[in-house]
């Protein structure tokens, strides 16, 4: 499903910014339906197309996502990505003692990532990874900052940091609460972020069991305050895919949004 929200973070007569937000594809060559469905988000013609992690479940994927994402910059819509603990690791089959909170097995990065970061810089995408950059975004300047996953804790966000003036977007996987006050401290007006799946998994009534990280549950996707008191924000995607060993949602259909920056006081907020 397409997801539409509007997000006040904007100051007085700026116009509106629109962004396009996916995270968590986790493709699969079999995955065509999936695909088709992300290139006709071309038709929203976005300001900004944002990609937050976990694009692949295996390397063979690689000229599909390439393809895929490809079509959604192919105009020269920006694009920009980093990628997420999933984009380093085949996904594997659930283990009797990650539910039961014992060690695992160490494992070696066994995806080629470069390899897929590179084939998306050829579509037309920008690699934030660890990288500040400024972009323009109908007709003004618009900072973007962003990590590497915190999920594997190769976030290093200190090689970025630094205070940030006008209007400035976080990008990263694991919305981990460290980096969400990282990101505020700098004057990031807003931080999107995938991982959680939404929690894959809602209960009626109870919401997720899980956003696996620290992040709090009722904040599983969507919108919500970067911190606590903070007037800036934070976008959690539900994302569009899951491990092929988990193809199940409840209460949780996949998705990607359309967030639209608009002014503060247009929706009531100062």
């Amino acid at each position: 499903m397409l997801r539409r929200l509007q997000v006040p973070a904007l100051g007085p007569g700026e116009a509106p910014l629109r962004l396009l937000h996916l995270s968590d594809l986790h493709l699969l060559p079999r995955h065509g339906r999936r695909a088709r469905w992300v290139q006709a988000l071309a038709r929203l013609q976005p300001d900004l197309v944002v990609s937050t992690g976990d694009h692949l479940s295996c390397a063979d994927a690689i000229p599909l996502l390439a393809r895929t994402l490809g079509a959604l910059t192919a105009d020269g819509t920006p694009g920009v990505f980093v990628p997420g603990n999933n984009d380093a690791y085949t996904p594997v089959r659930p283990d009797l003692r990650r539910l039961l909170g014992g060690p695992l097995p160490r494992r070696t990065p066994d995806l080629p990532w470069d390899r897929a970061a590179a084939a998306l810089v050829d579509a037309g995408w920008t690699d934030l990874t660890q990288r500040r950059t400024t972009l323009q975004l109908a007709g003004r300047d618009v900072v973007l900052t962003g990590t590497a996953d915190a999920h594997l804790n190769r976030d290093r966000y200190a090689e970025v940091r630094g205070r940030v003036f006008g209007l400035a977007l976080g990008v990263t996987h694991t919305p981990a609460r460290r980096l969400l006050r990282a990101f505020d401290d700098d004057g990031h007006a807003v931080v999107l972020a995938g991982h959680t799946h939404g929690g894959q998994l809602r209960l009626p009534m109870l919401g997720p069991a899980t956003t696996n990280c620290d992040l709090e549950r009722s904040r599983a996707r969507g919108l919500s305050p970067l911190t606590t008191g903070s007037p800036r924000w934070l976008h959690v995607s539900a994302g569009l895919g899951s491990s092929p060993y988990v193809p199940v949602r409840l209460c949780c259909r996949p998705e990607a949004t359309l967030l639209t920056l608009v002014a503060r006081e247009r929706l009531g907020v100062r």
